[in-house]
């Protein structure tokens, strides 16, 4: 039996994978930025769209809550399509379809329209967000992973803080429309760009590939599955969104009971599915689960305690927008800094050290920020947002860097998909826990000091403890499902 070694790179083969990356990386920071951008300047928008729509709050409500379904319903099916025909097509169709959608929100006629194309717009972010993991999955080895997830996630950290500040002299200056307007140029160059990446030829792809197809050709569909899944992610954020508000709780409860129904539905044909659209393989891996259930409640966490900060400072306080932003603005700060510091971290510490430090930073911050009251001045809201950017960044990108390491690389797209699916169903559990919280004790509940909601969030935090626990102790370490070596 003879062995055959693999050919020597070449000078231009090495310079066609560094362009490669280049692309690659360029499209995936800026894809996740726009889509970060998004978000945090629709808010400011909605008080003027609503006036020159003449619509009604509910309304302007489903501009987001019906982007958030769309978002949450298709990202894991998105993720398994971007593992059969390639990421960086889908995240071209994706951008592509962000950018049209975009320019349409922005020259629509009345608030129906608004609504449809912000669904239409969620669809393609659901496209689009998968891809970022899987494109960087699919063109850097494993062990070098952490730093271009930590760059992306840096990226969105300062896309979220330059947000609100953007948007809201966008809207003063130009109205809601311009708001829009803003992300159709990136997408639509990001869209472009990755039409024209090509994966280089690897050295080790020389010799004659086996007769047996690979994994991406051979798996088949599995459109049950999808839709179930669609279907219980759709249900749950709407419930989720929906439990909140005054006399919703009946159809709220409804709406999860039939999520719950449908996830049962949905495990149950998983187990006998030929090709299951979620992986079991990815899915026993204790890194896997542990980085997401991680991700899950980091997310919500902040989310709820933002929410919960903000009404404090301008409601309590008395402070306008931009001064609000500027107490809290210690977090962004630390969000890119700890993006920076967050790879030697886990050189230093490991994947599971860097994750629990983060959690405990994360729980200090919510706990710090509980402890506000009438009379408490910025250092006291600058030292708790700065913990809690610092604890949710290194959480962010240790348990983003370990689920997408220890998937296989033909799975890289479901595990990007199931990360951002914990990111965006997160934020909602946490709103709508602090928003519920709030209502609990009127009297007090605005004060943190006085109310319920941050301790509970405090305790949400502590979540993410146990929960990188499950992570490997070294970067090196394989663990379960994690990618092996190719001969």
């Amino acid at each position: 039996m003879s062995l055959t070694r693999p050919a020597p790179a070449r000078p231009e083969d090495a310079r066609a994978s560094r362009a490669f990356r280049a692309r690659t990386l360029a499209c995936s920071v800026t894809g996740a930025a726009v889509v970060a951008l998004d978000g945090t300047v629709l808010t400011l928008a909605q008080p003027a769209l609503q006036r020159d729509l003449h619509a009604g709050v509910a309304q302007v409500q489903w501009t987001g809550t019906g982007y958030l379904v769309a978002v949450a319903s298709l990202l894991v099916l998105a993720g398994r399509l971007g593992d059969r025909h390639g990421h960086h097509r889908v995240f071209a169709l994706g951008s592509l379809g962000f950018a049209a959608a975009s320019a349409g929100v922005a020259l629509a006629p009345g608030i129906g329209a608004v609504v449809l194309l912000r669904v239409l717009q969620g669809a393609c972010g659901a496209l689009l967000q998968p891809a970022t993991l899987g494109m960087l999955r699919t063109a850097y080895p494993p062990d070098r992973l952490t730093g271009p997830v930590a760059l992306r996630t840096g990226a969105i950290g300062l896309a979220a803080a330059a947000g609100p500040l953007l948007g809201g002299a966008l809207v003063s200056a130009y109205g809601w429309r311009a708001v829009f307007l803003l992300g159709v140029p990136p997408t639509l160059a990001i869209g472009l760009l990755a039409l024209t990446v090509r994966e280089p030829r690897r050295p080790d792809r020389t010799a004659p590939r086996p007769l047996t197809a690979p994994p991406r050709a051979r798996t088949g569909g599995d459109p049950l599955g999808a839709l179930l899944l669609a279907g219980a992610l759709g249900l749950l954020v709407h419930g989720l969104v929906t439990l909140p508000d005054p006399g919703a709780g009946g159809r709220a409860a409804a709406t999860l009971a039939a999520a719950t129904a449908a996830a049962l539905l949905l495990v149950r044909h998983e187990r006998r599915a030929p090709h299951p659209l979620l992986p079991p393989a990815l899915l026993r891996s204790r890194a896997v689960a542990g980085g997401l259930a991680a991700l899950l409640a980091a997310s919500a966490a902040l989310s709820g305690t933002l929410f919960v900060t903000t009404y404090f400072l301008q409601e309590v306080q008395r402070l306008d927008p931009f001064g609000a932003a500027l107490r809290v603005l210690p977090l962004a700060v630390t969000m890119v800094l700890g993006a920076v510091l967050c790879p030697p971290l886990q050189r230093r510490l490991g994947p599971r050290g860097a994750a629990l430090a983060g959690g405990a930073l994360l729980t200090s911050g919510v706990l710090v920020l509980a402890r506000l009251d009438a009379g408490s001045g910025a250092a006291a809201t600058g030292l708790g947002a700065a913990l809690v950017g610092a604890g949710f960044v290194t959480l962010m990108v240790t348990a983003t860097a370990t689920v997408v390491r220890h998937a296989p690389e033909e799975h890289a797209g479901v595990a990007g998909g199931l990360q951002q699916t914990a990111m965006n169903t997160g934020p909602v559990l946490g709103v709508a826990t602090a928003a519920l919280l709030l209502a609990l004790v009127p009297g007090g509940g605005f004060v943190p000091a006085h109310g319920a909601a941050l301790p509970a969030l405090a305790l949400l935090a502590a979540l993410t403890l146990p929960a990188a626990l499950a992570l490997p102790p070294r970067a090196d370490a394989p663990g379960e499902g994690a990618p092996r070596r190719r001969p």
